[in-house]
């Protein structure tokens, strides 16, 4: 069997666009954004060149003349939504702020757009957004003494933070709107089970009735314990900068 191409060196980014004849009357912009409402409402699984032609009322005809199949498609789209994504410049703020800024702005993006999170590393990621952010967060790492692989374990570290608790809140939410029950209402239907079996796990019970109400609210517990661990993540990486430049 032939094997794949590589995506790198298959990206649409490494290659000329493909503008051949007539250039149709909607533009990349226009079809990207159309695609992106597809792949919000439906995820990539429904997202197709067919339907995208139809949704924009063309065919896919002016869809081909721009990218050559869906994998070029979803790489433009990826980029797009990486631009919802803003890391500040280092003269403007302190790398902790800059980092939380760039961090929370991730997840963020990443919960309006499920999607993004099962093309992460499928395909390169390295369009002009997400080349400007990148670009920016070696400036703002640089200015707080990260350099060399420690920056880029230090980014990388930011940014599994970011996708793996969009992951979990985006699975959960999938599951409440697919199921049409409020993620709520799950917590409190699954608390009879939880009461049935407390005996057999008395410090987990303890526990959860110590917590109370606030369990009932899971948005709210997802972005503290989201805002929690950043704030301890950026410690460790503060407290390492200062035992590194022993300051």
């Amino acid at each position: 069997m032939p094997s794949k191409p590589d995506p790198f060196s298959s990206s649409v980014w490494t290659h000329p666009p493909r503008g051949r004849g007539t250039q149709p009357p909607l533009s990349r912009d226009q079809i990207v954004r159309a695609a992106i409402e597809l792949l919000d409402a439906e995820g990539a699984a429904g997202l197709s060149m067919r339907r995208l032609g139809t949704k924009l009322g063309s065919g896919a005809t002016s869809v081909y003349w721009y990218v050559a199949h869906k994998d070029e498609l979803l790489e433009l789209a990826v980029d797009q939504v990486m631009g919802e994504v803003y890391v500040p410049d280092p003269d403007d703020t302190g790398w902790r702020i800059g980092a939380s800024v760039f961090t929370s702005g991730l997840r963020a993006m990443l919960l309006r757009h499920p999607w993004v999170i099962g093309l992460l590393g499928v395909r390169p990621a390295m369009g002009p957004n997400a080349m400007r952010n990148g670009d920016r967060m070696v400036a703002l790492l640089s200015a707080a003494g990260f350099s060399g692989l420690e920056l880029a374990h230090a980014s990388s570290l930011l940014m599994a933070y970011a996708i793996g608790s969009a992951s979990t809140v985006a699975a959960l939410t999938s599951t409440s709107r697919e199921a049409g029950v409020p993620v709520t209402e799950i917590v409190t239907r699954i608390e009879p089970y939880l009461d049935l079996i407390a005996a057999d796990h008395p410090h987990y019970d303890k526990w959860r009735r110590e917590i109370g109400p606030a369990a009932r609210d899971p948005e709210r517990v997802w972005e503290d314990g989201f805002m929690f661990g950043l704030e301890r993540l950026l410690d460790g990486l503060e407290l390492w900068l200062s035992r590194r430049t022993g300051g």
